[in-house]
């Protein structure tokens, strides 16, 4: 089993800058990836960044070239450097774990999410 706990998230202004956090705990046999994803009120969840167990990264169109995803393995915590925050950023940010317990077995788990505030 692993748990996720996302931290960093807050109020920001316009043109601000902010840094998530997630860190992972418990055991998983192989992990395939880590991202975040964001949920709008009303809105679908959509994908922010992700990134592989090779270090691969991938970005969704919207916050390309502003966010950063990174990961400290020694640290077993997933970031995301989040600069010139637009109020459409606002949402509320999901760490998300994928892999396997065993050979076979996928699992696909999530944080409880933290509060992304931009507003003036």
């Amino acid at each position: 089993q692993v748990q996720l706990v996302e931290s960093g998230g807050g109020t920001v202004q316009p043109g601000g800058s902010l840094t998530l956090s997630c860190e992972a705990s418990g055991s998983a046999f192989r992990v395939i990836a880590m991202g975040w994803y964001r949920q709008a009120p009303g809105m679908q969840r959509e994908l922010v960044a992700t990134i592989n167990s090779g270090g691969a990264t991938n970005y969704g169109d919207s916050v390309k070239g502003r966010f950063t995803i990174s990961s400290n393995d020694a640290k077993n915590t997933l970031y995301l450097q989040m600069n010139r925050l637009k109020p459409e950023d606002t949402a509320v940010y999901y760490c998300n774990e994928r892999g396997y317990t065993d050979y076979v077995t996928p699992y696909d788990y999530w944080g409880q999410g933290t509060q992304v505030t931009v507003s003036s």
